[in-house]
């Protein structure tokens, strides 16, 4: 089941937490439509994406393979089946100088990227912290999002915009949304 049929929504990172990280995703009309808790000094990720703040009903579950890993991979789970919907694997060295995920189907097998927008923009992002950043994901060498960053030092937020969608579970490209936050946020 695809659970994200709108065509944008905006993932927002909770500043407040003590421990860990809380997303909030919204659709146009300002309702949270997901909800999920990243918890605090965890070796290995297990977010678990729930369809409101009570979390009793889940959507998805995006599951760190190892520990603390540099050019990590994360599997995407869809909850009802349990199935693998297909995982993202992040450059590590890459994307020390611009931010670079690589889109896995079910079998491993790349089928896409989420990339930042330009070399010399995500350069100038490293030395100065006040320029948004963008991403496009392409799958099968077609857009089929775009992530972007809104300028706010104090929240991070990003408006996802869903364009030709039919190659690729939306889900897993939620769960990149959600990673850009989550791990290249601890960047900054």
């Amino acid at each position: 089941m695809n659970y994200f049929i709108d065509n944008e929504y905006l993932i927002r990172r909770k500043i407040f937490t003590i421990f860990g990280g809380a997303f909030h995703i919204y659709d146009r009309k300002q309702r949270i439509v997901a909800y999920t808790k990243m918890k605090g000094f965890k070796l290995k990720e297990d977010l678990r994406l729930y369809t409101n703040e009570i979390m009793t009903e889940e959507v998805f579950r995006i599951k760190a393979r190892n520990i603390l890993d540099f050019s990590a991979v994360y599997d995407v789970f869809d909850f009802k089946t349990n199935a693998k919907i297909g995982a993202l694997k992040r450059k590590g060295f890459k994307s020390m100088f611009k931010d670079e995920w690589v889109i896995l189907d079910t079998a491993d097998r790349e089928i896409g990227l989420i990339k930042e927008d330009s070399m010399f923009m995500a350069l100038l992002r490293r030395f100065i912290n006040i320029i948004p950043q963008s991403y496009n994901c392409v799958v099968n060498n077609k857009e089929v999002c775009e992530f972007k960053q809104n300028f706010n030092p104090f929240v991070m937020k990003i408006r996802v915009l869903f364009k030709d969608c039919d190659d690729v579970h939306r889900s897993l490209v939620m769960a990149g949304g959600i990673l850009l936050c989550a791990i290249e946020g601890k960047q900054k």
